[in-house]
């Protein structure tokens, strides 16, 4: 057999192990989770909050800055992570490090921005 389909082959096995793994898995749960049905348990709750009311229910604007603000801090720490092991490496370490420096300091201005326009308080404004 030639290289190419060995390599589909072995793709096709992980995927059906994969497959067979799954399966096994809620079948064990099947058989193993206790069961015991109950009214409360198919009662809506979310939040730690008992439903009332109708299904809307208006927030607050802001809490989408604090979104923004956790997916800019979560990108940064992703960044971060890499970057310490391209540090090791003497040829890119300079370079690498003036482009985390300026990197921090664009989410620094950032942070700065939102704080000096009182984003960071939780609060309530109304």
């Amino acid at each position: 057999m030639s290289s190419g389909v060995t390599g589909y082959l072995v793709l096709l096995g992980v995927g059906v192990a994969g497959a067979v793994l799954f399966g096994a898995a809620m079948m064990s749960r099947r058989l193993l989770a206790p069961r015991a049905p109950a009214l409360t348990k198919l009662a809506t709750y979310e939040s730690g909050v008992d439903p009332v009311a109708g299904g809307w229910a208006q927030t607050h604007f802001r809490y989408i800055t604090y979104a923004f603000l956790y997916v800019v801090f979560a990108v940064d720490a992703v960044y971060l992570f890499p970057w310490a092991l391209v540090l090791r490496d003497h040829h890119l370490g300079v370079a690498s490090l003036v482009e985390m420096a300026i990197f921090i300091a664009v989410v620094l201005v950032g942070l700065l921005h939102a704080a000096r326009r009182g984003l960071l308080t939780w609060s309530d404004r109304s």
